[in-house]
């Protein structure tokens, strides 16, 4: 089979990875991909929102499937666009993507579909938002109703954190679409359960834990992601096949219900409250850092899976995962999430990569001058270990981290450190 990826974060090297190792792979293609990308497929040079180009790619090359990584080609239509070419694509047509693509069509999905999360309200007019959260009180939840890069979400635990960022989404329209939704503010453990579709089956993919804020303690803004693990202790299958029933597989009824049948990845973020597990937000993509964990840990031939999601056959399909554990730890430039600086030389890479059970995972790379490597972004690297349980491999993960030279660069350091107690 000739694959190409869309992206060029960690997930995408992530996915690139775990396909590259299919023998039913005959090449592969990064769309545009990065310096880590390339080690293992070759990069194009096309953004992933310029479709109509990648659709040209795909048929000049004969591509068989498209994996789309970020979550922008396909609420702008890839899916769509491909299909219309005869090309395969794992993803979700842009009706479909509007599950990450608007929150107001994920909240009133879910209430179509019983489908348990906070009590919400959508506001397009500043004054009456502000009226609403001085009458309500905090703590409370505000959204932008839009892509934000996992960047949209504020808890306000004051008047002035939601005035902040009512301003920031409808006064200064950080994000585009000025709308925001308002929630009550869950309280419990955040998961993220992931499973691939193909419009009427949904095949379980299992769950990390993602660290969204930028510092140790889960302490400054939201960010893409800071690390993650995999499995979840607090989470075990039999909830995690709970929560596939109680939440995604509604949800999948309800979409093809509407004549808008999901195929792809589906992410569910959600809260473990005291009443049970409750639906935060759906993603169609896979989480980064999320992915790598997860990759991590597959023992199966991610390729055919792929495959069958596009072509309705997930019905007698089966993965095998590793009982291993797998920890992800994010390496950012200096000034993430708000101004990262670029530029800087990474030095050690070949180091952090010979550490027993560590894989490192480009994300915002270049090449620079005379074969070395450069920040080009955010989020850099996501280096993943795996070991018998989370406590082993995060020391792994750590010993890797320190053995990359990169003074320009930084991380948290308590990334699974809890569920390593």
């Amino acid at each position: 089979m000739k694959v190409l990826v869309v992206g060029s974060g960690g997930r995408e090297h992530a996915l690139c990875w775990a396909i590259a190792n299919s023998p039913l792979l005959t090449k592969l293609w990064c769309a545009p991909g990065n310096p880590g990308i390339a080690t293992t497929a070759e990069c194009v040079a096309i953004d992933p929102l310029d479709i109509a180009s990648l659709v040209a790619f795909a048929q000049d090359t004969a591509i068989d499937l498209v994996v789309p990584g970020p979550e922008a080609p396909l609420v702008a239509g890839i899916t769509d666009a491909m299909e219309a070419a005869g090309i395969a694509c794992c993803g979700p047509t842009k009706a479909a993507a509007q599950l990450e693509g608007s929150k107001t069509f994920t909240k009133e999905l879910a209430d179509a579909a019983s489908i348990p999360t906070a009590l919400w309200e959508r506001f397009d007019d500043p004054d009456a938002a502000r009226a609403f959260i001085r009458k309500r009180g905090v703590p409370i939840v505000i959204k932008a109703d839009g892509l934000a890069a996992g960047k949209g979400v504020t808890v306000a635990t004051t008047e002035d954190e939601a005035e902040a960022a009512i301003t920031a989404i409808m006064d200064q329209k950080t994000f585009g679409n000025p709308a925001i939704i308002v929630e009550e503010c869950l309280q419990g453990e955040e998961i993220s359960l992931f499973a691939l579709c193909d419009g009427q089956t949904a095949l379980l993919l299992g769950s990390a834990q993602d660290h969204k804020r930028v510092g140790d303690g889960d302490t400054g803004p939201n960010t893409g992601g800071m690390g993650a693990y995999s499995p979840v202790p607090s989470f075990p299958p039999r909830l995690e096949e709970a929560c596939l029933e109680a939440i995604i597989r509604p949800a999948l009824h309800e979409m093809a219900r509407r004549g808008t049948p999901f195929r792809g990845i589906l992410f569910a973020g959600l809260m473990l409250t005291e009443d049970g597990a409750k639906l935060i937000e759906f993603n169609v993509r896979f989480g980064d850092p999320e992915c790598q964990v997860l990759l991590a840990r597959l023992q199966s031939d991610l390729l055919p899976a792929l495959q069958a999601a596009c072509d309705g056959e997930l019905g007698d399909f089966d993965l095998r995962w590793t009982n291993q554990a797998a920890v992800a730890v994010v390496m950012a430039a200096r000034g993430y999430p708000d101004a990262p600086e670029k530029g800087s030389i990474i030095k050690g890479l070949t180091e952090a990569a010979a550490v027993q059970g560590v894989t490192v995972f480009h994300a915002g790379t270049q090449a620079g001058p005379e074969g070395t490597i450069q920040a080009a972004g955010g989020r850099v690297l996501t280096i993943c270990a795996t070991a018998a349980d989370v406590s082993r491999a995060r020391t792994k993960a750590y010993t890797a981290v320190d053995a990359l030279d990169w003074p320009e660069g930084f991380c948290r350091r308590d990334i699974a450190a809890r569920a390593a107690e």
